[in-house]
């Protein structure tokens, strides 16, 4: 037992710096799915849930909600079309 031998230290260190550039090369790579996905369940929720407001306000339940989660689906189904088409 003695001291530790520097080339497998090297040979660690190449290691695990191959191994964080690889999981950073995989998430740049995801980035944009990733963005898209976020798009999506953003519009849904924000506008269903200014439908919703709307609907409570003007006593008009289900009617704006349902339209708002509708104009949701299109508009973030819009985004993510557009971003796997770059």
């Amino acid at each position: 037992m003695g001291l530790p031998d520097k080339r497998s230290e090297d040979s660690e260190t190449d290691r695990v710096d191959h191994s964080l550039r690889t999981i950073q090369d995989r998430m740049n790579e995801a980035g944009p799915a990733a963005a898209a996905s976020y798009t999506l369940l953003g519009a849904v929720v924000g506008l269903g849930a200014i439908g919703y407001v709307i609907d409570r306000w003007q006593g008009t339940f289900p009617w704006c909600m349902a339209a708002g989660l509708f104009l949701g689906m299109v508009v973030g189904f819009y985004e993510l079309i557009k971003s796997t088409r770059r």
